[in-house]
């Protein structure tokens, strides 16, 4: 059964930092996009990062960029996102997804192989 198990949410204060880990079984996803979504309360699900299978390419949505940084290791099938300087605007529930293409699919999140069930992050002002 593949799956993708999110964890590393929690409550911090503004300004810290938060690491979310997605930890795949089921399979290898050492070829797929993997990458990160986040949905706050009343609000669509939007964008967050993605990485390339290689680890070399990565996309980020404006609103975290240079806050963020989305990683992976292969060897332990998991993706991370270091989130850091965080605001109360980034609290959502954070998914974890797999695709095997990487690119402009992702801005959107529709059609994504595999999701994980997401962790809760909760930044308080």
């Amino acid at each position: 059964q593949v799956q993708l198990v999110e964890s590393g949410g929690g409550l911090v204060q503004a300004g810290g930092s938060l690491r979310l880990s997605c930890a795949a079984s089921g399979r290898s996803f050492s070829n797929h996009a993997m990458g990160w979504f986040r949905q706050a309360p009343g609000k669509e699900r939007e964008f967050v990062a993605t990485i390339r299978w290689s680890g070399n390419r990565t996309l980020y949505a404006d609103s975290v960029a240079g806050r963020f940084t989305i990683s992976r290791d292969n060897t332990k099938n998991t993706v991370y996102l270091q989130m850091n300087s965080l605001k109360p605007e980034d609290s959502a529930v954070y998914y974890c997804a797999a695709d095997l293409t990487f690119g402009n699919k992702w801005y959107d999140g529709r059609g994504m192989d595999y999701w994980g069930k997401g962790t809760l992050v909760t930044v308080s002002s």
